[in-house]
């Protein structure tokens, strides 16, 4: 039924379709429209062609680890864009893992099993234990499919037969009447196509045919929206579209695929109660429905967190761009490990209506494309109509200052290429500030993309595009006598803020309840230390920087979210946290225990929360008083200076307070953030496990003897941040990075489909 429908949409394409010019394969928005309006392409053949790629590559590309490494009997999983899902039968054994594990005498290992879902225990997918593929050929990105009959396990199969097809068979639940009303992705593009043909209105829809994934947060309507769990909802496509998609819905863009996630935006960790009694070791960014989403350019390794799916989606060619989330990091961190642009904004300028979070007060929607362009013009789109801006009656932090937002569309900002001469300096009279505190190196992990970025700046910052540098100081990176200090550093706005209006943060103790910040010669208890520092007669502690300061307790908000999420959504089956739990199977004990404990947390009062709020206030005045100080318009640093680790293994530990993921100053002021492709690096040196002393636990502990020369270099990334409103001038200076250097590469395994779109225009 599913091949008829597709070849009757590619039958009664036009015959002015066919063409061997385009194809979907590093295509942007602009060359997108440019070939539709030429008679190129047809917007059907665009998802088609976006399907073809999705059976070709969205497969499994994660193993699982067992006792002994034996195989296992070959299982199928759910269907995904006309095929279902197949396991690999080969599993790796847990020594292989986790070194002298005959030694260990730690809690019980959760195995890697094969076993049904909860959602539709016909189908199987990984539990416990599991680790990457090297050369899968496979990434696991998009979870979901608008594709009739496998886009929701409600309404699955016959339960989403076109109406012109029949009734809806009698075993279906009465909502999937109402359901399979609604056009799939293909059906959507031939309507298009019948209206428009090759003359859309882009004014009105500027997102015509663009082929869109969506972070499995953001409630589609006509798609299954679970935040990536295994949840067995009366109707798993939720009744209204979350705010981001119904704007681009109506700007005429594909809502096409669900993207793969850490499971509800990475769940906000456990907030303590029950203990497990099974454990789990290894790192990778992962969801009970979805599995483990794995990186373009090496499947062995994690695409970061907690976007994972909707990065290597566009790094691996599957979508034009996707809708990101970001709580702490997980827009930008999977953006630039695989080898996209990811760009959040000022935090309430895109809508946050209909989707699930992880912490309010900083869950912002992002955009992932593999330009710039594409992702100012994503932007443009998800404007309100009726207001002009990017009010969201659903989302409280939209009501910002008008004066934010430009009348000017954001993609105007950004520089074509055909505008820069040729040894023009474009950014001459521009000041960059190099953040230095996010350039230590702190292990030999972080010193080859530390320094490669370092070389970016100056290279194509400075001397080619013609900026003006000047940097911060970091007492553990080296100063460089060849650019200016930062007259007024972030130490100094630290000093001269904090202790006013958050002196409780400088008094900080650690584990053992020793103060953190203490500072000899000074009792810094004392009103008169707090002047003194103030005013920049005493000084702060080394300890406290750029990068401390973004630590704070967690908050229950993870709590109050998920519970009003249910609420609003109204479902008939799942509607709080008891019934969420009660229908809702997890990917490993740990995971299980975590949702558990969410579920048993009913204040919401936290030290975590209070903190938070202060220290976000603080901090855009920390980062305006520095920015204005020395006349800054920019801020730039590494997005991270950590390759990605591999799948299952040890990640690198924390040092220094350098978090592993991401470098969350913008994610916790809530400032805007881009970040862009900046290189490829081959230098690893891989974490490893250890076992401890007592031998009932393993550590993640840094390795910096061995160099890993890597066969499949790793793309890297260069982030651009200002004060809240700089979107303009981010996107300027990234746009202007971006042409002079086109570093962005796709993976090389990811190539064109054989026998695609085109071979199916002729059948």
């Amino acid at each position: 039924m599913r091949a008829f429908i597709i070849a009757l949409l590619i039958g009664l394409a036009p015959s002015w379709a066919a063409s061997e010019d385009f194809h979907v394969e590093e295509a942007t928005i602009a060359s997108l429209h440019s070939a539709i309006k030429q008679g190129k392409t047809t917007c059907q053949q665009v998802v088609q062609a976006y399907l073809d790629r999705a059976r070709a590559y969205n497969g499994m590309c994660t193993r699982l680890v067992t006792k002994d490494g034996a195989p296992i009997p070959a299982a199928t999983g759910t269907v995904r864009a006309g095929a279902p899902l197949k396991f690999p039968t080969e599993t790796v054994a847990i020594s292989a893992i986790l070194p002298r594990f005959d030694e260990y005498k730690g809690l019980p290992i959760d195995y890697g099993r094969m076993e049904p879902t909860q959602s539709d225990p016909a189908v199987q997918q990984q539990y416990g234990m599991v680790t990457g593929m090297p050369k899968a050929g496979q990434v696991n990105a998009l979870s979901t499919f608008n594709v009739r009959g496998e886009r929701s396990m409600s309404c699955k199969a016959d339960c989403d037969l076109h109406p012109s097809k029949g009734s809806l068979p009698k075993s279906c639940p009465a909502a999937c009447d109402e359901f399979r009303k609604q056009p799939d992705a293909l059906e959507r593009a031939a309507e298009l196509d019948a209206q428009f043909g090759r003359h859309p209105d882009l004014e009105k829809m500027p997102m015509y045919c663009v082929a869109l994934s969506f972070k499995d947060v953001f409630d589609t309507r006509d798609m299954r929206t679970t935040g990536g769990a295994d949840v067995s909802y009366a109707t798993d496509a939720p009744p209204r579209d979350a705010t981001v998609v119904e704007r681009l819905r109506a700007k005429g863009a594909i809502i096409y695929a669900k993207a793969n996630l850490a499971e509800y935006n990475g769940g906000a960790g456990n907030p303590g109660g029950t203990k497990g009694t099974q454990r789990v070791f290894g790192a990778g960014s992962r969801s009970s429905w979805g599995g483990t989403a794995c990186n373009p350019y090496d499947t062995a390794r994690e695409t970061g967190g907690s976007s994972s799916g909707s990065a290597a989606s566009v790094g691996a060619n599957l979508v034009q761009c996707s809708l990101c989330e970001e709580t702490g990091g997980s827009c930008r961190q999977p953006a630039w490990r695989n080898g996209v642009v990811g760009f959040v904004v000022t935090k309430g300028m895109t809508p946050y209506g209909g989707a699930i979070g992880a912490d309010p007060y900083d869950d912002r929607a992002g955009i992932q494309c593999r330009t710039v362009n594409d992702a100012a013009r994503v932007l443009d789109a998800l404007r309100s109509p009726e207001h002009g801006n990017f009010f969201d009656p659903r989302d409280m932090y939209t009501a910002l200052p008008a004066g934010l937002v430009p009348k000017a569309p954001y993609a105007s900002f950004t520089v074509p290429a055909e505008k820069i001469r040729k040894g023009s300096k474009p950014l001459a009279g521009v000041r960059v500030g190099i953040v230095r505190e996010y350039m230590v190196k702190h292990t030999a992990n972080d010193r080859a993309i530390s320094d490669r970025v370092n070389d970016e700046i100056r290279r194509v910052l400075r001397d080619e595009l013609g900026a003006e540098l000047v940097e911060s100081i970091d007492p553990k990176y080296p100063d460089d006598p060849a650019i200016p200090n930062m007259a007024y550093p972030f130490q100094s706005a630290l000093a001269e803020i904090l202790p006013l209006h958050m002196p409780e943060y400088l008094l900080s103790t650690g584990a053992d309840g020793a103060p953190k910040f203490d500072v000899p010669g000074f009792d810094i208890r004392s009103r008169d230390y707090l002047i003194l520092a103030s005013e920049g007669e005493a000084p702060l502690s080394e300890e406290l920087n750029l990068r401390s300061v973004n630590r704070f307790p967690a908050t229950y908000a993870f709590s109050f979210d998920m519970a009003r999420y249910l609420k609003r959504r109204g479902d008939a089956k799942v509607f709080d946290w008891k019934t969420l739990n009660a229908n809702s199977k997890e990917y490993d004990d740990q995971r299980r225990i975590a949702l558990l404990n969410w579920g048993n947390t009913a204040s919401l009062l936290s030290e975590g929360g209070t903190a938070h709020m202060k220290m976000r206030d603080v901090m855009r005045m920390v980062v305006l008083k520095v920015k204005y100080e020395n006349r800054i318009d920019v801020f730039v640093n590494p997005t991270i200076t950590l390759p990605p680790a591999r799948n299952g293994f040890a990640s690198q530990p924390e040092i220094h307070d350098r978090p592993n993921g991401r470098f969350p100053t913008s994610a916790n002021v809530g400032i805007p953030e881009l970040t862009v492709p900046a290189g490829f690096n081959d230098v690893v040196y891989e974490p490893e496990f250890t076992l401890n002393a007592a031998k009932d636990n393993y550590t993640n502990t840094a390795n910096d003897k061995e160099q890993t020369t890597l066969t499949a270099p790793l793309p890297f990334g260069i982030s651009f941040w200002g004060g809240p409103g700089d979107e303009p001038t981010l996107l300027r200076v990234a746009s202007l990075y971006e042409t002079a250097t086109k570093h962005r590469r796709p993976p090389p395994d990811f190539g064109p489909v054989p026998g695609g779109v085109r071979d199916a225009a002729n059948r």
